[in-house]
This record gives C-alpha cells, sequence and structure tokens, in this order.
C-alpha cells in the first residue's frame, strides 16, 4: 500500500471531504433513522417508534435531509388513505461499512469507559 505524504494540501484535502461527510450526516438523528430504515421500508410512524427519544418534528426534519442528501427515498403509495413509506437508495449501501465501523467503535468505546469506571469505583471503595 502506498504511504500518503501528509502536507498542507492533503491535510486541507483531508479536512474538507471530511467536513463534506459530516455536513451528510451531522446531528445525533441520522445514522439511526438510517439503521431502522435497513430493515427495509417503513412508514413515519415506525420509524419514530424504533428510535426512542426522537420527536416527530426531528424525525420529519431528518427524513428531508436525508432525502436531499439521496440517502433514502420517499414513497407515495396511490391508496385510500395515502400511504407514505420510506427506504433506503441503492447510494446508501455506500455508507454500510462506515455505519459497521461505528458500532464496533461504540461498543469498545463503551466497554472501555466502563472498565475505566469500575476500575475507581474499586478505588474508591479501597480507600475508604
Amino acid at each position: 500500500m502506498k504511504k500518503e505524504v501528509h502536507n498542507i494540501t492533503s491535510c486541507q484535502a483531508s479536512i474538507s471531504a471530511v467536513k463534506d461527510a459530516l455536513y451528510a450526516l451531522n446531528g445525533k438523528w441520522k445514522i439511526p433513522v438510517i439503521i431502522a430504515l435497513m430493515e427495509g421500508p417503513k412508514r413515519f410512524k415506525e420509524i419514530e417508534r424504533s428510535i426512542e427519544g426522537i420527536t416527530p418534528r426531528v424525525l420529519s426534519k431528518e427524513l428531508r435531509e436525508l432525502e436531499l442528501n439521496e440517502f433514502i427515498d420517499r414513497k407515495v403509495h396511490d391508496e385510500i388513505p395515502v400511504r407514505i413509506t420510506y427506504e433506503l437508495t441503492p447510494y446508501s449501501d455506500s455508507l454500510k461499512e462506515i455505519i459497521g465501523s461505528l458500532v464496533e467503535w461504540g461498543r469498545n468505546h463503551r466497554k472501555h469507559i466502563m472498565k475505566k469506571k469500575k476500575k475507581v469505583a474499586k478505588e474508591k471503595i479501597t480507600f475508604r
């Protein structure tokens, strides 16, 4: 594998790329919404119920932004009453590796922090 040269130009390009990624996926709700839709198409209320703590207003905003960034499609079904579903686009597959890495890192981070907390708690008990 070719080693990348680190200079001001490559650093600025990296920062720019990361800013673009963070802009598209910013906030604490977009990735959970994407994960909720990995099971398949869902209606608004189904998504809302599957993500603890998200409000309808925030979910609506996140769905619009995910649609603008072409991660999801909003489908209006010609039925009475009208049924609207949301589903992932093929482009959203480009996030699978990133989300998988975040899940793995999150689990490891939680273990790391819990281990640290247990150690501190044990030390407090020992010094009493």
